[in-house]
């Protein structure tokens, strides 16, 4: 059958690619949502999984579909569902201290996924410098976002928000980039 309109196949693979991109992305988000739930609290801002899944949403899935996976996680989240950090739920959650990285998920995900479209390499040690972007990226709005909420200082945000995270961040960084260079969607 053919659509007379663009002239091309209705069966072409283009929408398998897609309704495939979109089952990953729903998968990225129901995992970023089951690493809210793997937590270590250390202050107001507690250790999770999330970040590994997010990071991963980018490079495997791409800029798009990476952010679109993480939309559709915070979406869920404000709607209601138990999908952030330790089961909360709520616009109030995206309102409080950790909203910031939450929102910063979704723009996390764009960038590696951008950098991974247009640089994919066998060399872990970039795709590591990729997702460090990445992970700049979610604490850039998480620290902007916590200073505003919790009226903190720049240094008070970096003790609370970030200096406790380093030595996890980095594992996880290693962790995505191995993945990443190994395995593509």
């Amino acid at each position: 059958m053919v659509n007379s309109d663009t002239n091309t196949s209705i069966t072409s693979p283009r929408p398998a690619a897609d309704i495939r991109k979109m089952v990953y992305a729903s998968l990225f988000a129901a995992l970023t949502a089951i690493g809210a739930y793997i937590t270590i609290p250390l202050g107001p801002i507690p250790f999770t999984l999330q970040v590994v899944f997010v990071l991963l949403a980018g490079a495997m899935l791409g800029s798009k579909w990476g952010a679109i996976s993480m939309i559709v996680y915070t979406l869920l989240g404000i709607a209601g569902l138990p999908v952030f950090s330790g089961g909360a739920s709520g616009i109030g959650v995206i309102l409080g201290p950790t909203g910031g990285y939450i929102i910063g998920f979704i723009a996390a995900a764009f960038i590696v996924g951008f950098l991974f479209e247009k640089n994919r390499t066998e060399k872990v040690l970039f795709n590591a410098i990729y997702v460090l972007m990445g992970s700049v990226v979610i604490y850039a709005f998480g620290l902007t976002h916590l200073m505003l909420v919790a009226d903190m200082s720049f240094m008070q945000a970096i003790t609370v928000g970030f200096l406790p995270f380093i030595g996890g961040a980095l594992v996880k960084i290693a962790v995505v980039a191995y993945i990443a260079t190994s395995y593509k969607i």
